[in-house]
């Protein structure tokens, strides 16, 4: 495919022919000689700077310079008279070089930017009508590298850190981001109305805090790194933690190692750990009177593949216990002894399982303890008496 038909050359040319289409019918001329931008015969061989304007109005609405008959140089498109927007294209038809647009009511600079064939490179600035920095980006391959957004107010509303400062001068990253000296920065985010929605800490470029707070100035989440652990939290708009989960970071991706929940009121009701490798190690619920409801316990080693679970009455006493093959992560089966016990402690009932899950012998008592039941169980489902 020709160079003039790359994707990226041929969204330029489109962007070209556009405003023919989108606006009034426009008369181009060239060194005083009219001529057709979508006729390349009435441009062939020919340079210099060919100027558009509005048929109806008047008004000079595009300039763009040709070289030898084909569109390379500078582009300038305006509104009303006024210069809008103005960059270079390369015989590629891609923009190359320095490119600015402006306010078509002050003529202040709303962005400017620099471009190499067609991708933009370094440092682009855009501004709020006021005149007030909106936005510091810097790109370098492969893309956007660092960033920082403020308000109408100048306030800063957004930021992304390199791996060094990379900002100034339009941005004072090196501070921001913790280059700095050797303590954590410590930056505030704020919204359109002034408020503060966001803190966070940076040291050296590399994030070590970020909390995010609701309406009335409380924490919603935070998010922390200490050596290889990182920390999120989670807490109700009163201000109760909610949940809070421990990460292992590792070269690629991190391994939860613990996860708690809890109730509205901040009393925990769920914690599950699990080992370096990503493997579970145990998994407890609580009562919301502070009483275990249940505790799992995952075996190590060549027990790896079961879990004992007991439960538990609101009083703390048991209520059953027994151990599982874990068949996958959403499939356990019963294996070896179960049993269930009254709200005293007392034994009510067991059962017995072979290792493929199937009920083999079954018993019972009463609440003083007397033997009701012993059951042999077949494999039809079938029972009788347990012989003695």
């Amino acid at each position: 495919m020709p160079a003039f038909l790359r994707p990226a050359g041929l969204a330029a040319v489109l962007l070209v022919l556009l405003p023919l289409t989108a606006q009034a019918v426009q008369d181009c001329e060239l060194n005083g000689q009219d001529v057709n931008p979508a006729n390349g015969h009435t441009t062939a061989g020919k340079t210099g700077l060919m100027r558009c304007k509005d048929r109806s109005s008047g008004e000079l609405v595009r300039e763009q310079q040709l070289q030898n008959g084909a569109f390379v140089g500078v582009v300038r498109y305006y509104e009303r008279g006024k210069l809008v927007k103005e960059h270079s294209v390369n015989a590629r038809g891609n923009m190359d070089g320095p490119a600015r647009e402006f306010s078509p009511a002050t003529g202040r600079v709303l962005r400017e930017a620099v471009y190499d064939d067609g991708h933009e490179t370094g440092l682009t600035r855009s501004f709020h009508p006021n005149g007030q920095l909106r936005r510091a980006t810097f790109y370098a391959e492969p893309g956007e590298r660092a960033y920082a957004q403020f308000t109408e107010r100048g306030q800063l509303s957004a930021l992304r850190c390199g791996d060094k400062p990379l900002l100034a001068p339009a941005v004072d990253d090196a501070r921001l981001c913790g280059f700095v000296g050797s303590t954590p920065s410590q930056v505030e985010l704020f919204d359109a109305k002034g408020i503060v929605r966001t803190r966070l800490a940076y040291l050296a470029g590399k994030r070590l805090r970020s909390e995010e707070l609701y309406d009335n100035g409380k924490p919603a989440m935070q998010d922390e790194i200490s050596g290889n652990q990182r920390t999120e939290r989670r807490w109700s708009s009163e201000g109760i933690k909610r949940r809070e989960i421990v990460y292992l970071l590792l070269e690629r991706g991190a391994i939860k190692r613990r996860e708690q929940e809890f109730s509205e009121k901040g009393t925990l009701v769920r914690e599950q750990r699990w080992s370096a490798a990503g493997e579970p190690l145990s998994d407890e619920s609580y009562y919301l009177n502070g009483q275990p409801r249940s505790k799992a316990v995952y075996g190590e080693g060549s027990e790896a593949r079961t879990v004992e679970i007991t439960e538990f009455h609101d009083n703390g006493q048991r209520a059953a216990q027994g151990r599982f093959a874990v068949v996958s992560r959403f499939r356990q089966v019963p294996i070896g002894l179960h049993q269930r016990f009254g709200d005293n402690g007392t034994l009510r009932a067991e059962s017995s399982y072979d290792d493929k899950g199937r009920v083999t012998r079954e018993r019972s008592w009463d609440s003083d303890g007397k033997l009701e039941r012993d059951d042999e169980v077949f494999e039809d489902g079938s029972r009788k008496a347990y012989a003695r």
